[in-house]
């Protein structure tokens, strides 16, 4: 199988770099996304103790008696705020179920934005006070991070800096933590059954901080299926379809899943925690004017990013 180059670049080399490292980095990251549509991301502003303690904390969750859990489960958000229990998501494309449960938590509006009254309350589980402090910290980390990656992405594709900044300002950004359970018998369920169906992710970029455990892997152009390893404190960033729609599909939005562990590892645990950036409702997602020529002409109807979501969603299970 042909190695992918899935490069490892330094943010500070674009929060605090010289002009010419900073346009390096820029380059870099968008011909990755062009490529492959991942890279992985040092200095992103999580220490590895806070990563460990959310690690610690999401375990403490799961490990929670399904009855409490469920206490967390609010059918009517659509899996966006709180707790979704197994068997509620699936690939688009699948009729089978992926192995996992998750928790979700949403935007936290502390300026008087009027979008805080479309957004739910986010949910806090009682018996871990850590767990909600924890998890809205890494949110808050992550969300810099990918805003200042966007930043990045935007001077590449040759728009003003700030292109993406009011139209991700209190956006509709999610922070997931997903167990894949242990398989007790795995030769009891489908043949399709997997962690996690080959699909491609909904948002603009998703930041994952590195999982308890392999099994991530992204279809190469050739139809090969390459096993992304990332360093333990590095973070992997990917495009998301609505990237790819408002670029014309200049940036990648890369097909990934989550294989099951091989035998003697069914009956462990995985935990991961993306980061899912998304705009507010209202950014139009109509495709760039710089992206489509005669080679490109333009694939992709106008749409909004809440009419996006809303679509996806319902493809996937979460939304009747």
């Amino acid at each position: 199988m042909a190695e992918v180059n899935i490069p490892r670049l330094d943010l500070n080399n674009y929060l605090i770099g010289s002009p010419d490292q900073k346009k390096k980095f820029s380059d870099e990251i968008g011909k990755a996304f062009n490529d492959t549509g991942f890279v992985t991301i040092a200095n992103h502003g999580l220490t590895q103790s806070l990563i460990d303690e959310l690690y610690g904390e999401v375990k403490k969750f799961f490990e929670l008696p399904d009855e409490t859990k469920a206490k967390y489960e609010k059918p009517e958000l659509a899996g966006q705020r709180g707790y979704t229990s197994k068997g509620k998501e699936k690939a688009k494309d699948s009729k089978t179920p992926d192995l996992k449960e998750f928790w979700q938590r949403g935007q936290t509006v502390t300026d008087g934005d009027p979008i805080q009254q479309v957004y739910p309350d986010n949910v806090q589980v009682e018996e871990l006070p850590r767990f909600n402090e924890v998890t809205r910290e890494v949110y808050e980390r992550l969300e810099y991070a990918g805003r200042h990656l966007l930043k990045a992405i935007a001077v590449y594709l040759g728009l003003n800096e700030d292109y993406f900044e009011e139209k991700v300002h209190n956006g509709n950004s999610i922070l997931r933590a997903i167990h894949y359970f242990p398989l007790e018998n795995p030769d009891a369920l489908p043949p399709d059954a997997v962690r996690a169906g080959a699909h491609e992710d909904i948002n603009l970029i998703t930041l994952l901080i590195g999982a308890s455990a392999d099994g991530l892997e992204v279809l190469t152009r050739n139809g090969d299926w390459y096993p992304v390893k990332a360093k333990v404190e590095d973070i992997v960033v990917n495009v998301g379809d609505m990237l790819q729609r408002l670029t014309n599909n200049k940036l990648k939005s890369t097909t990934h899943r989550v294989v099951n562990p091989p035998r003697e590892l069914m009956k462990t645990s995985r935990y991961s925690v993306p980061f899912f950036l998304h705009p507010k409702g209202d950014m139009d997602l109509t495709c760039l004017d710089i992206c489509i020529d005669e080679q490109h002409p333009k694939a992709y109807s106008d749409m909004t990013a809440g009419e996006y979501l809303d679509e996806r969603l319902r493809e996937i299970g979460l939304k009747k």
